[in-house]
Protein backbone atom coordinates (compact mmCIF):
# COMPACT_ATOMS: atom_id res chain seq x y z
CA UNK A 1 0.00 0.00 0.00
CA UNK A 2 1.29 3.28 -1.08
CA UNK A 3 0.92 6.16 1.30
CA UNK A 4 1.33 9.74 0.81
CA UNK A 5 1.42 12.28 3.66
CA UNK A 6 1.15 16.15 2.43
CA UNK A 7 2.60 18.09 5.11
CA UNK A 8 5.89 16.35 6.53
CA UNK A 9 6.47 18.29 9.57
CA UNK A 10 6.81 16.61 12.96
CA UNK A 11 3.65 15.05 13.15
CA UNK A 12 3.11 14.14 9.34
CA UNK A 13 7.09 12.60 9.93
CA UNK A 14 5.71 10.62 12.70
CA UNK A 15 2.77 9.38 11.36
CA UNK A 16 4.64 8.65 7.93
CA UNK A 17 7.66 6.61 9.89
CA UNK A 18 4.40 4.58 11.87
CA UNK A 19 3.19 3.62 8.44
CA UNK A 20 6.24 2.65 7.16
CA UNK A 21 7.11 0.64 10.51
CA UNK A 22 4.04 -1.61 9.62
CA UNK A 23 5.31 -1.84 5.80
CA UNK A 24 3.96 0.43 3.86
CA UNK A 25 5.64 2.24 0.97
CA UNK A 26 4.95 6.00 2.32
CA UNK A 27 5.68 9.22 0.31
CA UNK A 28 6.14 12.74 1.97
CA UNK A 29 5.50 16.01 0.25
CA UNK A 30 7.85 18.77 1.79
CA UNK A 31 9.30 21.96 0.25
CA UNK A 32 12.65 20.73 1.54
CA UNK A 33 12.43 17.11 0.92
CA UNK A 34 15.86 16.19 2.57
CA UNK A 35 14.53 16.85 5.48
CA UNK A 36 12.05 14.00 5.06
CA UNK A 37 13.76 10.87 6.87
CA UNK A 38 14.35 7.47 5.52
CA UNK A 39 12.27 5.18 4.72
CA UNK A 40 9.78 8.10 3.93
CA UNK A 41 10.79 8.83 0.44
CA UNK A 42 10.82 12.86 0.36
CA UNK A 43 9.49 14.62 -2.56
CA UNK A 44 9.80 18.21 -2.76
CA UNK A 45 6.73 19.79 -2.86
CA UNK A 46 5.18 23.59 -2.48
CA UNK A 47 1.96 22.33 -1.56
CA UNK A 48 0.87 26.48 -1.18
CA UNK A 49 1.91 27.47 -4.43
CA UNK A 50 2.04 24.43 -6.89
CA UNK A 51 -0.21 21.57 -7.46
CA UNK A 52 2.19 18.24 -6.43
CA UNK A 53 2.33 14.92 -8.40
CA UNK A 54 0.44 12.18 -6.74
CA UNK A 55 1.27 8.51 -7.18
CA UNK A 56 -1.81 7.03 -8.67
CA UNK A 57 -1.74 3.92 -6.50
CA UNK A 58 -1.58 6.19 -3.34
CA UNK A 59 -4.35 3.83 -1.36
CA UNK A 60 -4.21 6.90 1.99
CA UNK A 61 -3.66 10.11 2.01
CA UNK A 62 -2.60 12.02 4.98
CA UNK A 63 -2.79 16.21 4.86
CA UNK A 64 -1.21 17.30 7.82
CA UNK A 65 -0.32 20.85 7.16
CA UNK A 66 1.32 23.55 9.29
CA UNK A 67 0.91 27.35 9.19
CA UNK A 68 4.11 29.48 9.79
CA UNK A 69 2.09 32.21 12.09
CA UNK A 70 -1.15 32.86 13.43
CA UNK A 71 -1.75 35.01 10.66
CA UNK A 72 -5.36 34.61 8.43
CA UNK A 73 -3.43 34.89 5.19
CA UNK A 74 -0.92 32.69 6.20
CA UNK A 75 -3.81 30.12 7.29
CA UNK A 76 -6.03 30.37 4.13
CA UNK A 77 -2.66 30.05 1.62
CA UNK A 78 -1.51 27.15 3.99
CA UNK A 79 -4.66 25.15 4.84
CA UNK A 80 -7.43 25.96 2.42
CA UNK A 81 -5.28 26.70 -1.02
CA UNK A 82 -2.67 23.71 -0.09
CA UNK A 83 -5.54 21.54 0.49
CA UNK A 84 -6.80 22.21 -2.67
CA UNK A 85 -3.22 21.42 -4.58
CA UNK A 86 -2.94 18.45 -3.16
CA UNK A 87 -6.34 17.19 -4.30
CA UNK A 88 -5.69 18.67 -7.62
CA UNK A 89 -3.28 16.33 -7.54
CA UNK A 90 -5.03 13.48 -6.71
CA UNK A 91 -7.34 14.25 -9.37
CA UNK A 92 -4.47 14.63 -12.04
CA UNK A 93 -3.21 11.22 -11.04
CA UNK A 94 -6.51 9.43 -10.90
CA UNK A 95 -5.98 8.23 -7.76
CA UNK A 96 -8.95 7.17 -5.12
CA UNK A 97 -7.54 7.40 -1.87
CA UNK A 98 -8.74 7.47 1.49
CA UNK A 99 -8.42 10.85 2.80
CA UNK A 100 -7.63 12.12 6.38
CA UNK A 101 -7.55 15.78 7.10
CA UNK A 102 -5.69 17.36 9.80
CA UNK A 103 -7.77 19.96 11.48
CA UNK A 104 -7.56 21.43 14.71
CA UNK A 105 -10.13 21.62 17.90
CA UNK A 106 -9.65 25.61 17.38
CA UNK A 107 -12.29 24.80 14.08
CA UNK A 108 -15.09 26.76 15.56
CA UNK A 109 -16.63 30.34 13.98
CA UNK A 110 -15.74 33.29 15.71
CA UNK A 111 -11.90 33.35 15.35
CA UNK A 112 -10.58 34.48 11.93
CA UNK A 113 -8.23 31.34 12.03
CA UNK A 114 -11.03 28.91 13.37
CA UNK A 115 -12.85 30.28 10.57
CA UNK A 116 -10.19 29.51 7.86
CA UNK A 117 -9.80 25.62 9.55
CA UNK A 118 -13.83 25.53 8.91
CA UNK A 119 -13.21 26.98 5.48
CA UNK A 120 -10.66 23.86 4.68
CA UNK A 121 -13.11 21.25 6.33
CA UNK A 122 -15.62 22.39 4.14
CA UNK A 123 -13.50 21.89 0.97
CA UNK A 124 -12.82 18.66 2.40
CA UNK A 125 -16.60 17.38 2.08
CA UNK A 126 -17.28 19.04 -1.12
CA UNK A 127 -14.59 17.32 -2.94
CA UNK A 128 -14.09 14.11 -1.21
CA UNK A 129 -17.60 13.46 1.21
CA UNK A 130 -15.69 9.76 2.28
CA UNK A 131 -13.08 11.99 3.65
CA UNK A 132 -12.36 12.49 7.40
CA UNK A 133 -11.53 15.80 9.07
CA UNK A 134 -9.24 14.71 12.36
CA UNK A 135 -9.59 17.43 14.72
CA UNK A 136 -6.36 17.03 17.36
CA UNK A 137 -6.47 18.94 20.72
CA UNK A 138 -3.31 20.76 21.75
CA UNK A 139 -0.38 18.70 20.95
CA UNK A 140 2.87 18.02 23.30
CA UNK A 141 5.63 16.07 23.22
CA UNK A 142 9.22 15.83 21.62
CA UNK A 143 9.92 19.21 20.62
CA UNK A 144 6.85 20.75 21.86
CA UNK A 145 7.49 21.39 25.74
CA UNK A 146 6.11 25.13 26.02
CA UNK A 147 4.47 24.43 29.40
CA UNK A 148 7.09 22.65 30.43
CA UNK A 149 9.62 25.29 29.53
CA UNK A 150 7.44 28.04 30.94
CA UNK A 151 7.23 26.27 34.25
CA UNK A 152 11.25 25.74 34.26
CA UNK A 153 11.59 29.43 33.49
CA UNK A 154 8.96 31.01 36.11
CA UNK A 155 6.81 32.26 33.42
CA UNK A 156 3.95 29.69 34.34
CA UNK A 157 1.71 31.29 36.58
CA UNK A 158 -1.40 30.39 38.08
CA UNK A 159 -5.04 31.84 38.45
CA UNK A 160 -5.95 33.38 41.74
CA UNK A 161 -8.91 31.30 41.77
CA UNK A 162 -9.56 27.92 40.83
CA UNK A 163 -12.30 28.95 38.23
CA UNK A 164 -10.30 31.19 36.51
CA UNK A 165 -7.72 28.67 34.92
CA UNK A 166 -8.92 28.19 31.53
CA UNK A 167 -9.76 24.54 30.38
CA UNK A 168 -7.67 22.86 28.18
CA UNK A 169 -7.54 19.21 25.86
CA UNK A 170 -4.26 17.79 24.75
CA UNK A 171 -3.01 14.83 22.98
CA UNK A 172 0.69 13.45 23.10
CA UNK A 173 2.39 14.02 19.57
CA UNK A 174 2.65 10.21 19.44
CA UNK A 175 -1.02 9.58 19.92
CA UNK A 176 -1.84 11.90 17.89
CA UNK A 177 0.21 10.09 14.88
CA UNK A 178 -1.69 6.47 15.63
CA UNK A 179 -4.75 8.25 15.50
CA UNK A 180 -3.57 8.48 12.09
CA UNK A 181 -2.61 5.08 11.24
CA UNK A 182 -5.44 3.66 13.41
CA UNK A 183 -8.10 5.82 11.26
CA UNK A 184 -6.60 4.72 7.73
CA UNK A 185 -6.58 0.95 8.84
CA UNK A 186 -10.77 0.95 9.63
CA UNK A 187 -13.45 -0.30 7.04
CA UNK A 188 -15.96 3.08 7.72
CA UNK A 189 -14.68 6.22 9.30
CA UNK A 190 -16.70 8.28 10.69
CA UNK A 191 -16.50 11.81 8.87
CA UNK A 192 -15.42 13.46 12.11
CA UNK A 193 -12.95 12.64 14.52
CA UNK A 194 -12.13 14.32 17.53
CA UNK A 195 -8.63 13.56 18.59
CA UNK A 196 -7.83 14.48 22.18
CA UNK A 197 -6.70 12.41 25.17
CA UNK A 198 -8.72 11.00 28.01
CA UNK A 199 -8.83 13.87 30.53
CA UNK A 200 -9.78 17.21 29.82
CA UNK A 201 -7.98 19.76 32.24
CA UNK A 202 -7.32 23.20 33.62
CA UNK A 203 -4.08 24.89 33.18
CA UNK A 204 -3.43 25.01 36.37
CA UNK A 205 -3.37 21.37 37.01
CA UNK A 206 -0.90 21.08 34.42
CA UNK A 207 1.47 23.86 35.95
CA UNK A 208 0.87 22.38 39.38
CA UNK A 209 1.70 19.05 38.04
CA UNK A 210 4.53 19.91 35.77
CA UNK A 211 6.17 21.98 38.86
CA UNK A 212 5.70 19.13 41.51
CA UNK A 213 8.07 17.03 38.68
CA UNK A 214 10.46 19.66 38.08
CA UNK A 215 10.99 20.54 42.17
CA UNK A 216 10.09 24.00 41.52
CA UNK A 217 7.20 26.74 42.80
CA UNK A 218 5.11 29.01 40.56
CA UNK A 219 3.55 32.04 41.46
CA UNK A 220 0.04 33.38 41.42
CA UNK A 221 -0.64 36.07 39.06
CA UNK A 222 -2.42 39.29 41.28
CA UNK A 223 -4.77 40.06 39.06
CA UNK A 224 -8.56 38.16 38.16
CA UNK A 225 -8.23 36.08 35.43
CA UNK A 226 -11.22 34.60 33.12
CA UNK A 227 -11.26 30.97 32.03
CA UNK A 228 -12.57 29.67 29.40
CA UNK A 229 -12.19 26.57 26.90
CA UNK A 230 -14.42 23.67 27.00
CA UNK A 231 -14.49 19.66 27.85
CA UNK A 232 -13.84 17.52 24.64
CA UNK A 233 -14.47 14.32 24.04
CA UNK A 234 -13.17 11.46 22.58
CA UNK A 235 -16.04 9.44 22.25
CA UNK A 236 -16.08 8.70 19.20
CA UNK A 237 -12.31 7.87 18.69
CA UNK A 238 -12.65 5.63 21.55
CA UNK A 239 -15.36 3.65 20.09
CA UNK A 240 -13.09 2.86 17.14
CA UNK A 241 -11.32 0.57 19.00
CA UNK A 242 -8.41 3.12 19.77
CA UNK A 243 -6.12 2.79 22.58
CA UNK A 244 -4.09 5.82 23.86
CA UNK A 245 -0.44 4.90 25.39
CA UNK A 246 -0.38 8.60 26.69
CA UNK A 247 -3.97 8.67 28.09
CA UNK A 248 -4.02 11.71 30.32
CA UNK A 249 -1.58 14.50 30.77
CA UNK A 250 0.62 12.62 33.63
CA UNK A 251 1.49 10.15 31.90
CA UNK A 252 2.49 12.29 28.36
CA UNK A 253 4.32 14.71 30.47
CA UNK A 254 6.58 12.13 32.30
CA UNK A 255 7.60 10.71 29.44
CA UNK A 256 8.51 14.06 27.89
CA UNK A 257 10.30 14.74 31.07
CA UNK A 258 12.08 11.52 31.13
CA UNK A 259 13.40 12.35 27.91
CA UNK A 260 11.58 9.49 26.26
CA UNK A 261 10.22 9.16 22.40
CA UNK A 262 13.27 11.25 20.26
CA UNK A 263 11.93 13.45 17.98
CA UNK A 264 11.34 10.73 15.66
CA UNK A 265 12.46 7.10 16.52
Amino acid sequence: MTVTIAGCGDLGIETGLRFAAAGHRVVGLRRRAELVPAPIEGRAADLRGSVPPIDADTSVLVVALAAGSRDVEEYRATYVDGLRNVLDGVDAAGASPRVLLVSSTSATGGSGTGDVLLEAEALLRSRVPSGTVVRLSGIYGPGRTRLVDQVRTGTAVLAPTPDGSRMTNRIHRDDAAAVLVHLASLDDLPPLVIGTDDQPVRLDEVYRFLAASLGVSLEVAPAASVGGGVPLSNAVLRSTGFTFTYPTYREGYRAVLAGEGVRHR
